[in-house]
């Protein structure tokens, strides 16, 4: 009797723990254990219903399951829109869900909140994969047919995780174990019903029985042992459904705020919200990361999201405070909220994590109010002067093409007695907020041109003066030709209270990546009332020069004349004793400098010698990669033709093409020296393949740099041939 049980009930409890697995999988991209507990209950229902209506006609059993799954899934919805906080009646919310459900799963941002729309699907699946598992495998008896739903469900919730979360063969293990548990259980041990006593019969039952458990057992072991090898082979990153569904599309005033500042200025006494905060506080409109020397963008890819939000990379965690901020006449689609949003109530918003930018697709509506609680974070100003920056950060130290000469300059100017990222940064916000004026009459723009002319343009002409837009984006522009990684915010003041926060309130600031201390703002705008400095001559633009002459002819030399005066002493203006003396005494000071020169030029020689055999010939294939390419910039550096260090490695092979343009000689016409495009796609992959360079590419990138000095050398005359020998520069110069 006991046995006649298990068999009845065991399937079906097989079938529902498959199905609740399969909602654990998935429920590694929800915020919370909601979302786990729908899918059990779900599963439950399902199979109970099915096993309950075993004795009834099939057809009578799926439409009295459908009804079963549709009071289930009413249930579902008004719990999970309770607990979003999604106001509405059942019959609205339960159609946006249908109808929105699928999209919404593929679009939505990680961690997933459940809500309506991202629980439905889900659910319904389940639902439909018990019915059809338990039709299949206990009323048609077809366990191997009856899985397929299971199954199908299982690799839904794997294709739906994609790579949002850690990969794992431990759940992948679990359900095999399952299934091979619901076909080993279910299956029938056929002995004969005649000819054998019941004592047979029951011992071949019972070694069929063993013999089964055992295959179980090795099938298991098998399978957990090689699980992680095999898995550990796998190299593909999993594909991401999220990418199936476009971003919504914005305006040019939601992608690049800060041109709306020059009009904000205008209008200064323009409410554009209401906010709430417990201390006095910026609130941040947007993060403008990409700059392509015409325009400053967000270049965020917006998700939706729930409640909660995950915190972008990089960004340090802080304390929650809490802002409620109500819309007035802020138009667009960009949210303002307090760095670093963490949880946001009353709204539906899409997120960048990036940037921890968000926005309502919707747009911006008068009276629109939310709650936001952020992590804002304050960096220890002790550990400021001693952080550095990472590397890596790409994005935040590219910029566009063709940087004028003069910022170019400027910046190696403020860099060059700063070697600390703080203290550069430092000199960039003191240069800026001393020697330029704040104006809210001046006109908008921050492509080169309008930051060349800002910075350098000709005075009484408006040069000299601007908006917050202009000093926030010339410092973060210099910050990047110093490999400072650097963004610039868009957003407003707000004072501690419910205060209105009007177009005067608008501003932009720059802020600086600092290792372990994340994000830190900076402020170069002028303190009011103070009076600007006029701009020093080493920091203003250099006049054109004309041409030195060739570096082959020979430098001119003064010959004495007979008008010259003599300036050899007289013979009889020296004494014998006072002629001895003054001889030893500058023979033996002329000896002793001559030594020490001799010394400084073996010095000189044999560390340069090393340092060269160092990056040439020894480490791995990467670093003598890296070796000769430092060899390179040296070089560039000895000729007198430095490459700035914003360039790109494609960028620095064409400055050295340039600096190695053919040049005629005297006697005949010298080619253009060795190219470096493929030194520069050797030094790209060691930066974004590490380790996939062997021997044999760095052997070709030694060749290529040598030769290429060797030709940029031999194009000097001797004396500065000489002197690039002996300059002991690249000992000591910072990379």
């Amino acid at each position: 009797m006991v046995a006649h049980g298990l068999r009845i009930l065991l399937p079906p409890a097989l079938i529902t723990a498959m199905l609740v697995l399969s909602g654990l999988v998935a429920d590694r991209i929800y915020n919370g254990t909601l979302f786990t507990v729908l899918i059990a209950g779900a599963a439950a229902g399902s199979v109970a219903i099915s096993l309950a209506l075993t004795r009834l006609r099939a057809w009578s059993v799926a439409p009295l399951s459908v009804l079963g799954l549709a009071g289930y899934l009413a249930f579902a919805l008004n719990l999970s829109a309770q607990r979003a906080g999604i106001s509405g009646d059942l019959p609205t919310i339960a159609t946006e869900a249908l109808r929105d459900g699928i999209p919404r799963l593929l679009a939505v941002l990680v961690p997933v909140e459940p809500q309506p729309d991202t629980v439905a699907v889900p659910v319904i699946a389940t639902w439909l994969a018990g019915l059809m598992a338990m039709e299949l495998t206990v009323r048609a008896r077809r366990t191997l047919v009856g899985l397929t739903p299971p199954v199908l469900l299982f690799a839904g919730a794997l294709w739906l995780v994609g790579p949002a979360a850690p990969r794992t063969p431990w759940p992948a293990l679990a359900f095999a174990a399952l299934a091979i548990a619901a076909l080993a259980f279910t299956g029938r041990v056929r002995t004969p019903e005649t000819g054998l006593d019941p004592a047979t019969r029951k011992a071949l039952r019972l070694r069929a029985a063993l013999a089964g458990g055992t295959g179980f057992a090795l099938i298991l072991a098998l399978v957990a042992g090689a699980a992680p090898p095999v898995a550990s082979q796998v190299t593909a990153k999993p594909f991401d459904p999220r990418s199936l569904i476009d971003p919504p599309d914005l305006d040019a005033l939601d992608e690049n705020p800060l041109i709306r500042l020059s009009g904000w200025a205008l209008q200064p006494q323009e409410k554009l919200l209401d906010a709430d905060v417990a201390a006095d506080t910026r609130i941040r409109l947007a993060v403008l990361s990409d700059y392509d020397g015409v325009t400053w963008k967000v270049g965020a890819t917006y998700r939706p999201a729930g409640r909660s939000l995950p915190r972008p990379p990089g960004e340090v965690a802080g304390k929650p405070v809490q802002q409620r901020i109500t819309i007035a006449g802020l138009t667009g689609k960009l949210l303002p909220a307090a760095a670093t949003p963490s949880h946001v109530d009353g709204i539906r918003t899409a997120y960048d994590q990036s940037t921890g930018t968000m926005l309502r697709p919707e747009g911006l509506s008068t009276g629109m109010t939310y709650t936001v609680t952020s992590l804002h974070s304050e960096p220890d100003v002790n550990l400021l002067p001693v952080a550095d920056v990472p590397s890596g950060m790409t994005r935040y130290i590219t910029l566009g093409p063709n940087v004028p000469d003069n910022i170019s300059r400027l910046a190696q100017q403020l860099g060059a007695d700063n070697g600390a990222p703080y203290q550069r940064a430092l000199a960039i916000e003191q240069f800026l907020s001393e020697h330029y004026r704040l104006d809210p009459q001046a006109p908008s723009g921050h492509a080169y041109p309008n930051l060349d002319f800002f910075l350098f343009g000709p005075p009484g002409t408006g040069a000299g003066k601007g908006t917050s837009e202009q000093f926030a984006a010339s410092f973060a522009v210099l910050a990047r030709l110093l490999n400072l990684p650097s963004r610039v915010v868009v957003g407003f003041t707000a004072r501690a209270g419910n205060h209105a926060v009007t177009a005067g309130d608008a501003l932009a600031w720059p802020e600086i990546y600092f290792t372990d201390l994340g994000w830190v703002p900076f402020h170069p705008l002028p303190e009011p009332n103070t009076e600007t400095k006029p701009l020093e001559d080493e920091f203003k633009p250099q006049p054109e020069t004309s041409q030195p002459p060739p570096s082959d002819e020979p430098i001119p030399t003064l010959e004495p004349t007979a008008d010259a005066p003599s300036t050899a002493p007289s013979a009889s203006g020296s004494a014998a004793g006072g002629a001895n003396v003054a001889l030893v005494a500058g023979a033996g000071g002329g000896g002793l400098l001559m030594l020490l020169l001799a010394g400084f030029v073996v010095f000189v020689l044999v560390a340069r010698g090393a340092l060269r055999r160092r990056r040439l010939d020894e480490g791995s294939p990467d670093s003598r990669i890296e070796g000769a390419w430092l060899e390179v910039g040296d070089a560039l550096r000895l000729a007198g033709r430095r490459a700035p260090e914003h360039l790109s490695a494609a960028e620095v092979a064409a400055h050295a093409a340039e600096a190695a343009a053919p040049v005629r000689g005297k006697h005949d016409v010298r080619l253009a020296a060795p190219t470096l495009d493929e030194l520069a796609v050797a030094v790209n992959q060691t930066v974004f393949g590490p380790g996939t360079a062997g021997d044999t590419e760095a052997e070709a990138a030694r060749s290529r740099a040598v030769a290429y000095i060797d030709e940029l050398k031999a194009r000097r005359s001797w004396w500065r041939r000489l002197l690039w020998t002996l300059h002991p520069g690249p000992l000591r110069w910072r990379r």
